[in-house]
């Protein structure tokens, strides 16, 4: 799991619910400071095991190149709530509640950009898909790890309500055998024991230079808790999906919509390799982040960012 270095929210940042077509959900959103134009929006999907707090160090530095950011909770995970059914779960629901997480954010920038131009409080209702016909903003979307799967189901049933696609360190197709083992387990014990005792488990299976981390207390009471308030339906799924998820980047690269492949240096979930032929594959940008891993939005938040803000400003037509 990606291991926030901070909780506290910028002063660019707010955190709220997303009222969609599919239901709310919990959000985090930057804007961007005054005297900076906006330059779009971008919808940040997060892994297995994760949350929106997995983007926090970058709303600021997103914020300040002119992108409004929105970073959610799936659902199931975290503050977001969720069916304890795992069907409730399967890859086809939860790319359909990214599209609705699309449409709803089309539609407030709508409001935004009709309020700001007449002073007058409009009530917005068009989706996602009318966006540009109505002259909203471009809106850029991003999925790390599972939610680069999940995402990608999203772009598959409809590319449309998107200016651009990145993957940030997701693979072409199911997790290395590694992990597959290991999420495995991880499957098996939710199955039979309460998230309690799995939690605790999996502290004690942790290497020593992990526990003997400086973590700070903040930070690991949040990771406790955010642990306990996700679904163990949503976890068996998705990690599920993690395993037997197959190669869709054939279908993917059909899509007509510019591509971007952002991951660490090392990775552990799907090696750099296969990253590197799925982004020549895909004929997609390909940023490689010195000095970060899985999560080099966490790892690495100033360097990610530029490549992301640099990334959507060459692909800036909703």
């Amino acid at each position: 799991m990606s291991l926030p270095l901070f909780l506290g929210l910028p002063s660019c940042a707010r955190a709220f619910r997303l009222r969609t077509g599919r239901g709310e959900f919990a959000g985090l959103e930057s804007l961007p400071p005054e005297g900076v134009a906006r330059r779009g929006s971008a919808l940040l999907v997060p892994g297995f095991t994760g949350s929106k707090e997995d983007f926090l160090a970058l709303l600021e530095p997103l914020a300040r190149r002119g992108f409004r950011v929105v970073a959610v909770d799936g659902r199931g995970q975290h503050e977001s709530g969720g069916p304890r059914e795992e069907s409730a779960y399967a890859q086809d629901e939860l790319a359909q509640d990214i599209l609705a997480q699309a449409a709803a954010i089309a539609a407030q920038d709508i409001l935004a950009q009709a309020t700001a131009r007449t002073g007058l409080a409009q009530k917005a209702t068009a989706p996602a898909q009318e966006a540009a016909a109505a002259g909203g903003e471009p809106l850029h979307l991003l999925g790390h790890s599972l939610g680069g799967l999940i995402t990608r189901a999203a772009v598959l049933k409809d590319p449309s309500p998107f200016a651009s696609y990145t993957i940030m360190a997701s693979g072409p197709a199911a997790i290395c055998e590694a992990q597959q083992a290991r999420t495995r387990i991880l499957i098996d014990a939710l199955g039979r024991f309460d998230m309690e005792t799995v939690w605790r488990s999996m502290r004690a299976l942790d290497p020593p230079e992990a526990a003997n981390a400086a973590t700070p207390p903040a930070v690991a009471e949040f990771l406790y808790r955010r642990w306990l308030n996700t679904v163990p339906a949503q976890l068996v799924a998705t990690g599920g999906q993690l395993l037997v998820e197959p190669d869709r980047v054939a279908e993917l690269a059909a899509v007509p919509l510019p591509k971007h492949v952002l991951s660490g240096a090392v990775d552990y979930a799907w090696p750099i390799p296969l990253m590197d032929d799925m982004a020549v594959r895909l004929r997609a940008h390909r940023t490689v982040i010195e000095g970060a891993e899985h999560s080099p939005g966490v790892e690495r938040p100033g360097p990610t960012a530029e490549a992301m803000a640099d990334f959507w400003e060459r692909h800036a037509s909703a």
